[in-house]
């Protein structure tokens, strides 16, 4: 089977969506830092819709790795052409497709192979956005304050290697300063990653690396570049290659890397562009004043649910969310972990019905044509713990409320640290900070007893910050977490 590429286009099946614009023509206005799923599958779909609505081709995209070169591998002999593919399930319960080719990735480059190519595209005079989907960890902050980590290796590198940075705070904040040598316009620096105020965290982060490089550049960077907060939501799973043998085989070409997501997508993003932007309204996004509410709706709702449901349906064996959603004590206690502890700490939004985002929030997690893994959202929990639970759990304690449910969540992090499911099943531990998380457990697991293990592990400042000292918080997580230990997942749930 030949690969998809420009000249397949015409060829593909009538009911396949394909780019409409001159590809030829599209000049790169956006780089993008972490082309991975979640970009594919949204912020280069809405820019898509951008370029058929208006036809301003200035806003074609340069994606860029920070790791491995494999999605450039993949997209090269395409063109940087790839398929998303929109899964549900019709009313039989039967999942359902529909498929589009993206167009709008020009090229992806690869940092750890060139650095210098990356600096020169972000210095380029055709750039004028620089978005981000980086992941918490790849901000090389302390998670439970937002602050640049100097002590980081990758950051101790890149202001000592300013021609070949690794991070994303030394790509962008050494490409600004080639910019302003040169005298070129400002950028926009747009983050998509789930953290509260994820523009206002990016810039503290970028300023504090500057400021480190020169105090002329932190200046200039502060009073010329924009840092929008955003809301970003679409669930995306991990593309398999069963998905990519059912996709090639509709297309008639080989796609070496499509991407799958669910057909629901929202993006909120305040309009403070320091030199243009596309329409993205043309795709569904929508610009506002101010984003923090929705982002703690989303951060809050979504992530924190999500989180609780993978840590606990993954430490009872259920391989997918679809699966988890499917026992009732779960869903049950989701929906009322929503209701009762995290809604009522949301400000009013207008037209924003908490009960309607509610039930909506739980189909899509019950979507089976998904087959989102478990394991794919528990990663990086040491990242993102603090602002899709902790957050809450502060909240309600400052309002003398309970927090059983999130504490629960919080246990069940803990729990799921063991690296062996309650089948016996063992699981890797995938985070940043999984060296020290493991210490740490080992250590606490020589205390004498359940309270006083939990609370030394929840002493562990990088994550819980003053929480480990709250008694009511560290009674909380330990009386579940003593239940996890007893009786297992469901029996808990069901207790």
């Amino acid at each position: 089977m030949s690969r998809l590429n420009p000249d397949a286009l015409p060829g593909l099946p009538s009911d396949v969506a394909r780019p409409r614009y001159r590809r030829e023509a599209l000049q790169a206005g956006i780089v993008h830092l972490g082309v991975g799923a979640f970009h594919r599958a949204h912020i280069a779909v809405v820019n898509e819709a951008a370029l058929h609505a208006d036809g301003d081709l200035r806003w074609g995209t340069v994606g860029v790795s920070l790791r491995a070169g494999d999605t450039r591998d993949a997209l090269r002999p395409q063109g940087g052409l790839y398929t998303l593919a929109l899964r549900d399930a019709a009313e039989d319960g039967s999942p359902r497709e529909s498929l589009q080719v993206i167009g709008n990735l020009r090229e992806v480059l690869v940092a750890p192979e060139d650095p210098q190519a990356v600096l020169e595209r972000i210095a380029h005079p055709d750039t004028r956005i620089v978005s981000l989907t980086i992941t918490e960890k790849g901000y090389h902050h302390d998670p439970a304050t937002g602050a640049l980590r100097l002590d980081d290796a990758g950051i101790a590198h890149d202001l000592a290697h300013p021609e070949a940075p690794r991070t994303m705070p030394g790509f962008v904040v050494h490409a600004l300063n080639l910019r302003r040598g040169r005298g070129l316009a400002p950028l926009t620096l747009l983050s998509c990653d789930n953290l509260p105020a994820n523009g206002e965290t990016t810039r503290g982060i970028v300023l504090a690396f500057a400021q480190q490089v020169d105090a002329g550049l932190r200046e200039w960077i502060e009073a010329h570049c924009t840092f929008p907060n955003s809301m970003v939501d679409r669930i995306v799973p991990r593309t398999t290659d069963a998905d990519r043998a059912r996709i090639s085989a509709r297309l008639g070409v080989e796609d070496a890397w499509p991407v799958i997501g669910e057909p629901f997508l929202e993006w909120v993003v305040e309009d403070r562009f320091a030199n243009g932007r596309p329409d993205w309204t043309a795709g569904g996004a929508r610009f506002v004043e101010h984003a923090e509410p929705f982002e703690r709706l989303k951060l809050r709702m979504v992530n924190g649910s999500h989180s609780a449901l993978a840590y606990l349906g993954a430490m009872a064996g259920l391989r997918t969310v679809d699966r988890a959603m499917a026992e009732p004590a779960l869903r049950n206690y989701i929906d009322a972990l929503m209701r009762e502890e995290i809604a009522p700490t949301l400000p009013q939004m207008q037209g924003i019905d908490l009960d309607g985002y509610r039930a909506r929030l739980l189909q899509r997690f019950a979507n089976p044509a998904l087959q989102h893994q478990t394991k794919q959202i528990a990663m990086d929990g040491s990242q993102k713990l603090p602002q899709r639970l902790l957050g809450t759990v502060r909240d309600r304690l400052r309002a003398g409320q309970p927090i059983d449910r999130l504490a629960l969540a919080v246990a069940a992090w803990i729990h799921y640290l063991r690296g062996v499911d309650e089948t016996g099943a063992p699981h890797e531990i995938q985070d940043p900070l999984a060296g020290a998380l493991a210490a740490r457990r080992a250590e606490a697991g020589t205390a004498r007893s359940v309270q006083d293990r939990v609370a030394f592990f929840t002493g562990f400042a990088p994550v819980f910050g003053e929480l480990g000292g709250e008694p009511r918080f560290v009674s909380a997580v330990a009386h579940h977490m003593r239940l996890l230990e007893e009786r297992g997942v469901m029996a808990t749930l069901e207790s």
